[in-house]
């Protein structure tokens, strides 16, 4: 076995999904998009909470996305529908979505830059109206 960093595996991770920026999340949503949200209760309760996203703890993450399995979420209704992983930074939501693109999901991407990055742009945006 050979070993590989965490920066290839991101960077293999990424060749796979698709990279959604805060701005562009909306589309996604509009398009029904699940917006899922792989951030502790910690990080969540610090940083804050997206008003619409299904929360799913990374941990548990393939469990739920297992349509195969006895705990997948009634949300998600078949391997086509679009779905966007979020984290805090935009790092660990890349190796989730590649998890669930492995699992069969089509339509997966993350988004860029994380919770934090979104929070920002909608801080900008609202300052500009």
């Amino acid at each position: 076995m050979t070993a590989t960093s965490v920066d290839q595996l991101l960077a293999d991770a990424r060749r796979d999904i698709d990279r959604v920026s805060p701005r562009d999340l909306g589309c996604w949503r509009v398009a029904g998009a699940l917006l899922i949200d792989i951030r502790p209760e910690r990080q969540r309760a610090e940083e804050g909470e997206f008003d619409h996203a299904i929360v799913v703890e990374r941990n548990v993450l393939e469990w739920r996305f297992d349509l195969r399995g006895d705990h997948a979420l009634a949300d998600v209704d078949g391997y086509g529908q679009p779905v966007v992983v979020a984290c805090s930074e935009g790092y660990a939501s890349s190796l989730a979505a590649a998890s669930l693109r492995a699992l069969g999901f089509t339509r997966v991407a993350d988004l860029a830059g994380g919770y934090r990055a979104w929070r920002a742009w909608q801080e900008t945006a609202a300052a500009q109206t």
